[in-house]
């Protein structure tokens, strides 16, 4: 059984016991979040698609961490003029560990 749910833009796909990052959710460590844009479920045999959204499945979880991703460099340089820059950043992250995923 999974669902695959829209969050922040992005979607995900999602099975009972699973851990997820997600870019940076509003709770903290130990909260319960529920996501209710849920565009597919399957549960096993037949799948049901939403037109955009499955009316009333949801997607159960809890924080487990906040953090912070991996340090990604970004060099831009144009050759002959003497420019070369170099930035970067890291990305905020949720951790989300699956526990339920309700079906309608």
């Amino acid at each position: 059984m999974y669902a695959i749910f829209k969050s922040g833009g992005r979607q995900y796909k999602a099975e009972k016991g699973q851990t997820i990052e997600l870019d940076r959710q509003g709770p903290k460590e130990g909260d319960k979040v529920e996501f209710t844009e849920v565009l597919l479920y399957h549960d096993g045999q037949k799948a049901r698609a939403g037109a955009p959204t499955v009316q009333g499945a949801r997607v159960l979880g809890e924080v487990v961490k906040n953090l912070r991703g991996k340090k990604v460099r970004v060099f831009k340089y144009r050759r002959r003029e003497g420019y070369h820059r170099t930035r970067g950043h890291r990305s905020e992250l949720t951790l989300v560990k699956i526990t339920d995923i309700v079906a309608p």
